[in-house]
């Protein structure tokens, strides 16, 4: 080997400048031309492999370190800037920008920037196809481009061209954010002259971006676990707040207090007005300002058919449920939105209510229980001497069975029945329910005047009831026969039409039990009369009715009717016609008088006009 080959391999060994490589190789062409332009060719690329291997290097220890500045930002922002700021000095950009996939808007935006000095360019979004960008975005590829005004390979929009051309860019290369395919956004390097980019360059912004896309991921869901760690310390003091409440609420309970105890704690743990409403949307308790139509109120209607807090409109109200049944609810308001800590709070004063209100509900069963049984004995016990042991068990119960009172039948209506007869007799008042009917004893000796009390208490919403009534009685004697009266009072009231009264009310009428018979007792005895009055549109019936309220004085009658004797003369030709020459006799004309009594009172009741069908 000559000394001229010996000098080249050393200088490469040496890692010589490229000119001195150069200037022996020629020296070696000299000598020996023929082996001199190969082995000047192999010099060559081994210089430029020792370069290249040198420059990953280089690139390798950039990629470190900025791999190690990345992880020194735990906030995205600081990441992103450090992405372009890194992007832009490794590979000798003018400028360097990264975009953000936005994905309800289905674009990209522009997030980050190193170099740039237009504000049009700062605040771009890129649509999905549109532009180098845009096209990286949709294909999830990298592009590049020596002079991107001029390549027609993209699709150019006004927007984006008007906004690269103000930032003066010309050469432009961009490759996707990728981590485990979820696309994140896009890196670009760019340069304000025309120049083509290497494929290495292209490789190390991708390799950039990679590193890129894994800190910014990483990044967020830091910040994701420091929220969420910071709200589970929320929720723990949150917690304890709606602990610290529960004990409060169960030393209420403990202590013997109610709703109104616990509605009151309530409200004054959370400063704002608190109700308790029942099933039926009555109010049991209340603190603070409560509006007066609270029950009406969307979130109350709501909270029926849900198991959690239910917001709307300013008012919160939750369901109050034991064992599976919904024994009212709590509503409260007059204040702002409530955290979960304060949630937990209401949903725990609503659970502690329903203790209460279960408990209560238990009580008055076991009491009602206790009421049903003695009604059922007073009931079944005919008329006798007074029964201590009976009175003594109504005295237990706030009863005072050796006083007078009225027993009644109530039909159309099972529930409040109770409350009712307490609220007539002053709250000594029974009721219950025997042999499929509802029975109510209330103090008192005028039976109308009872049972007109209970049929306007329990008819107050519009539902038709019937309340039949009799006595006055001794209850502890036994309620047997004042019972039976009772009963065929209600089936007289029923027939007839009337929502209540008592056996003295009807009279004769109390005898009858069905609007069939009644129909059939009127066509038997005024048929022939109120037929005529229909086919002729006569009043020979209102002619009768005047005439034994006379006393049977024909000038009487025709005063009252306001019409000549000799008119009603006539009239009562007629009916003797029709009814027969007995019609005055006095068990014919007690059945007419009966029957025009009972046909008045139908049309008093609104049960029909009292005429038979002709």
């Amino acid at each position: 080997m000559s000394r001229t080959a010996l000098e080249l391999l050393r200088l490469l060994a040496q890692d010589a400048p490229a000119e001195r490589i150069e200037e022996q190789t020629r020296a070696l062409a000299t000598a020996d031309p023929e082996s001199g332009a190969v082995a000047r060719e192999l010099a060559l690329r081994v210089r430029a492999g020792i370069d290249g291997h040198r420059r990953r290097e280089a690139e390798l220890s950039a990629l470190v370190d900025i791999a190690r500045d990345l992880a020194s930002h735990p906030e995205p922002g600081g990441v992103l800037d450090t992405i372009v700021r890194r992007a832009r000095g490794l590979l000798g950009a003018d400028v360097a920008y990264l975009t953000l996939a936005d994905a309800q808007r289905g674009d990209t935006f522009m997030r980050a920037t190193a170099g740039s000095v237009s504000a049009r360019f700062q605040a771009l979004r890129l649509p999905l196809g549109a532009g180098l960008g845009g096209l990286v975005a949709q294909t999830r590829r990298p592009y590049w481009t020596a002079d991107y005004p001029g390549d027609a390979r993209y699709d150019h929009t006004r927007e984006i061209d008007e906004a690269v051309e103000e930032e003066g860019l010309v050469a432009i290369c961009g490759t996707p954010l990728l981590v485990d395919g979820e696309f994140v956004g896009v890196l670009f390097a760019a340069h304000r002259a025309r120049r083509p980019f290497a494929r290495a360059e292209v490789a190390l912004l991708g390799s950039l971006a990679a590193l890129a896309a894994v800190s910014l991921l990483q990044s967020r869901r830091a910040a994701e676990t420091a929220g969420a760690l910071a709200a589970l310390s929320s929720a723990h003091a949150g917690i304890e707040q709606a602990a610290a409440a529960h004990d409060r609420f169960a030393g209420v309970v403990l202590s013997g207090g109610g709703v109104d105890d616990i509605a009151a704690a309530l409200g004054d743990l959370l400063g704002c007005w608190v109700a308790v409403l029942d099933v039926d949307g009555q109010r049991l308790a209340a603190h603070g300002a409560v509006p007066d139509e609270v029950a009406g109120a969307l979130a109350v209607r709501r909270a029926a058919d849900s198991g959690r807090l239910v917001s709307t409109d300013g008012t919160c109200a939750v369901a109050v449920r034991a064992v599976g049944q919904r024994l009212g609810t709590l509503v409260l308001g007059g204040r702002a939105d409530l955290d979960d800590g304060q949630v937990r709070t209401v949903e725990r004063a609503a659970m502690v209510t329903a203790l209460v209100l279960l408990f209560r509900l238990r009580e008055a069963e076991a009491d009602q229980r206790v009421r049903t049984d003695l009604l059922a004995e007073l009931l079944a016990r005919p008329a006798a001497e007074v029964d201590t042991t009976l009175v003594e068990r109504g005295r237990l119960l706030g009863l005072r069975l050796q006083t007078p009172h009225v027993v009644a039948v109530c039909r159309g209506r099972r529930r409040g029945v109770a409350p009712a007869a307490a609220a007539a007799g002053d709250g000594h008042g029974l009721a219950g329910e025997h042999h499929g009917e509802v029975v109510a004893v209330v103090p008192g000796r005028d039976a109308s005047a009872v049972a007109t009390r209970l049929a306007r208490h329990l008819g107050g919403d519009g539902t038709p009831v019937t309340v039949g009534a009799a006595g006055p009685v001794v209850p502890a004697a036994g309620l047997r026969d004042a019972h039976a009266a009772a009963r065929r009072t209600t089936d007289a009231l029923t027939a007839i039409g009337k929502s209540a009264g008592s056996a003295r009310d009807l009279g004769f009428a109390g005898l009858v039990s069905g609007t069939a018979e009644i129909d059939g007792y009127l066509d038997r005895v005024l048929g022939p009369v109120a037929s005529y009055d229909a086919r002729r549109g006569s009043d020979l019936l209102g002619t009768l009715d005047a005439y034994f309220a006379a006393g049977g004085s024909p000038r009487r009658a025709a005063g009252a009717l306001h019409v000549h004797v000799n008119t009603v003369a006539q009239r009562l030709e007629r009916v003797t016609t029709l009814l027969g020459a007995d019609w005055q006799a006095p068990d014919h004309a007690l059945e007419l008088q009966l029957a025009l009594r009972l046909r008045r009172l139908r049309r008093e009741t609104g049960g029909g006009d009292g005429t038979p069908t002709p």
